[in-house]
């Protein structure tokens, strides 16, 4: 029988998400996920009278197509890929996984020319800018052990997490987007990091389940060149298969120009190194889903972590206004500062926003997990 969570689900990624209407070419991209769930979520996405598609693939398939892939196979991949995104007006991912780091074994040098070759033109050139996108992960026992739950009890957190009330969220994110619209210079304290950098003119975007599930951010850009100091980030990142600990970057003008991450710290510098944009920095958001609370080293519910903010080199995305970096990176790495983790300072033009995690401003505290839970 099919659980009814997942039709619940279902019409959040068609209503709220997407705003899918007769008028909608949608594809629905599955990885790993189970057949009935995705045959639900095409039965919901037809009776809101789109066309649909579907593409279904499997995450070990896709690493042995890795493995062995040369520049001219990716080229032809996202040739095919573009073709097929420029006809569509939606798209819902579907990821689901059986091993995190199931691209563990690909070497370095093929996964970025992949973000070259097919990231680029494909995801950050058709399908973010021009079509009506969300992306969320399927719940799956390998999640679950991740964030070192049982299955059950990872389940029941998922659809909690995924379901909330995101209208409800958007309307106590209105004045932080507009806070964030205004300000110039931000100053961020935490153990081991102290930057500054200024988003003046760049604006801000709250997320509320438009793309991704779960959601709960507002995000800018630093202009380009203005970020200067230290961060040191405190949850472990999962980026290509890889895990990354100790994340630790020096900022002059707002390049990254010295960064290490322990045992990893070649690795770490090989994926900065893939092009220009990849040591400037693309994103920085707040995030506040009073659900999402512990690092479970999955970005869509790590940057949402309440208390936290991202900071993200690589590519920058063109809404609101972006700070005109580009690269096929875009790697969104996360810094708690709840007390539990060290704690932690936000100042806006000389005043403080947040501290140890929590907003600070009367304007502000609807975004508190207490208000938003």
């Amino acid at each position: 029988m099919l659980d009814p969570r997942v039709t619940k689900l279902a019409n959040l990624l068609a209503s709220h998400c997407c705003k899918l209407t007769p008028e909608d070419n949608l594809l629905i991209h599955a990885f790993d996920i189970p057949e009935e769930a995705v045959a639900e979520m095409v039965r919901v996405a037809q009776g809101t009278g789109a066309n649909v598609a579907v593409r279904l693939e499997s995450g070990p398939v896709r690493r042995q197509l890795m493995i062995g892939m040369t520049e001219k196979n990716a080229q032809l991949y996202a040739e095919i890929e573009k073709h097929e995104m420029e006809q569509m007006t939606a798209y819902i991912a579907l990821r689901g996984t059986h091993n995190y780091a199931e691209q563990s074994d690909v070497p370095g040098d093929i996964l970025s020319m992949w973000q070259r070759v097919y990231s680029t033109p494909v995801v950050f050139g058709i399908r973010v800018p021009k079509t009506k996108w969300v992306a969320l992960r399927w719940p799956t026992p390998g999640m679950a052990q991740q964030a070192n739950m049982s299955t059950s009890a990872f389940e029941k957190f998922y659809f909690d997490v995924c379901t909330l009330d995101y209208e409800r969220m958007e309307r106590a994110a209105e004045p932080l987007k507009d806070l964030m619209d205004r300000t110039d210079e931000v100053k961020i304290f935490a153990p081991g990091t102290e930057l500054t950098f200024s988003i003046k003119g760049v604006g801000a975007v709250s997320c509320s389940g438009e793309r991704n599930i779960p959601d709960g951010e507002c995000f800018t850009a630093p202009v380009k060149d203005s970020m200067n100091g230290v961060i040191q980030y405190n949850t472990v990142s999962l980026y290509q298969g890889t895990e990354y600990k100790d994340i630790r970057y020096v900022v002059k003008n707002g390049k990254i120009i010295e960064a290490t991450a322990g045992a990893n710290t070649g690795k770490l510098n090989e994926v900065l190194d893939t092009d220009e944009g990849a040591r400037y920095f693309g994103e920085w958001a707040l995030g506040y889903n009073p659900y999402v609370l512990h690092p479970m080293k999955d970005t869509l519910f790590d940057e949402k972590i309440a208390g936290s903010f991202h900071l993200t080199p690589g590519n920058a995305y063109d809404p609101p206004g972006g700070n005109g970096n580009k690269s096929s990176v875009h790697w969104d790495t996360v810094l708690i500062q709840r007390p539990d983790y060290g704690g932690g300072e936000i100042w806006f033009d000389g005043k403080l926003i947040r501290k140890d995690g929590l907003f600070v401003l009367p304007e502000l505290e609807g975004l508190n997990p207490e208000n938003l839970g």
